[in-house]
């Protein structure tokens, strides 16, 4: 299981990213804007965006455990817990590949 600690900075980042969202077009707005003047204002506006509102530091956990790595996106699982409710039948419709 991971440190509770870290399930909460993810959930603060998450917070931050659905709540700047609306501002994440300011890249776009600085690349077509002409004036130089827009062009500052709207980079010290991005400036002054928390770090954790990008969407590039979001890091998918488990929502069993908590485990970082080996996430399957499908189900919101890692691979440990996966192949456990496969083992026992709480996965519906996933079958062991035969070929």
């Amino acid at each position: 299981m991971a440190k509770q600690s870290m399930l909460e900075r993810e959930k603060k980042r998450l917070y931050l990213v659905t709540k700047y969202g609306a501002r994440k077009n300011l890249k776009q707005k600085i690349k077509t804007s002409e004036n130089y003047e827009t062009k500052y204002l709207l980079f010290c506006k991005l400036r002054k965006l928390p770090k954790n509102s990008s969407y590039v530091r979001l890091h998918n956990r488990c929502k069993l455990t908590g485990r970082p790595r080996g996430y399957y996106r499908d189900f919101g699982l890692s691979r440990t817990k996966l192949r456990d409710l496969f083992h026992e039948g709480l996965l519906p419709g996933v079958t062991k590949a035969s070929w």
